[in-house]
């Protein structure tokens, strides 16, 4: 049998002079090692998108994180910062993609921006600087330190009890995480179910309650060096199972 499709959509940027659609390595490399799935990276090209032609081949959506953060208007809010980056095409592309994947049971696995989109797809909000909220932690990371440090465990996280995620995790009630973002949730979607929270409250990861299929959207990166850290590996084996499944019960 063939390993399932697992659709990465892009983001836009320029790299040289030239603008590209990319996706960073440490996404593709956990999904074939992680999932041992076979990813597919599906250009930012918003309304010219074929959501059908996407949506028929695929077993499986991941949605990864980026630099460039939601466009505020999709959520009801003014840009508090114009000097941060902002992707129009990905917005355009990822959105449609989430909601009409979900209504066909497509596993869904979100890191990052993607459980922002995921959130904002469904009709929430997000926090656009979270450590400008009073009460919240500073859940980003110093860009001049080296990789190693801006993905190396930075907190804990609450898992709620005899959720979706505990149940992946074999039980684990917390587990320490990295944090290399600074929008997150405000308020979450309707539908939407808190899996776990950092010590300040902020929902760090959720699943879609109604969904036929599987969904996990995490706001921290197991993708980062996901062979060494046995809660990513657990995570991702479950999604890739789930894309098995999927791909099993098509004709």
């Amino acid at each position: 049998m063939r390993r399932p499709i697992v659709i990465v959509p892009a983001c836009t940027r320029h790299i040289g002079t030239h603008p590209d659609h990319a996706v960073h390595s440490k996404y593709i490399d956990a999904v074939v090692q992680g999932a041992g799935c076979m990813p597919l990276i599906l250009p930012a090209l918003g309304e010219q998108t074929d959501f059908e032609a996407v949506l028929s081949a695929a077993d499986g959506i991941m949605l990864t994180g980026s630099a460039s953060n939601l466009q505020a208007i999709l959520y009801g809010q003014e840009v508090l910062n114009l000097e941060l980056p902002q992707d129009h095409a990905r917005d355009a592309t990822t959105l449609p993609l989430i909601r009409a994947a979900l209504k066909r049971g497509i596993p869904l696995l979100a890191i990052c921006r993607g459980f922002q989109e995921l959130n904002v797809a469904l009709g929430g909000s997000l926090h656009q600087a979270v450590q400008e909220v009073s009460g919240m932690m500073d859940h980003r990371d110093l860009p001049d330190d080296p990789l190693e440090k801006q993905y190396g465990p930075a907190h804990r996280v609450h898992i709620a009890p005899g959720g979706k995620l505990a149940h992946i995790l074999d039980g684990a009630r917390e587990i320490m995480v990295n944090s290399l973002h600074g929008q997150g949730v405000d308020r979450l979607a309707p539908g939407l179910v808190a899996e776990a929270t950092a010590d300040d409250g902020l929902v760090e990861a959720c699943t879609v309650a109604t969904a036929p299929g599987f969904t996990l959207a995490v706001q921290w990166h197991p993708e980062w060096q996901a062979a060494a850290n046995q809660d990513s590996m657990k995570m991702f084996k479950a999604f890739g199972q789930a894309c098995r499944s999927y791909q099993e019960r098509i004709p």
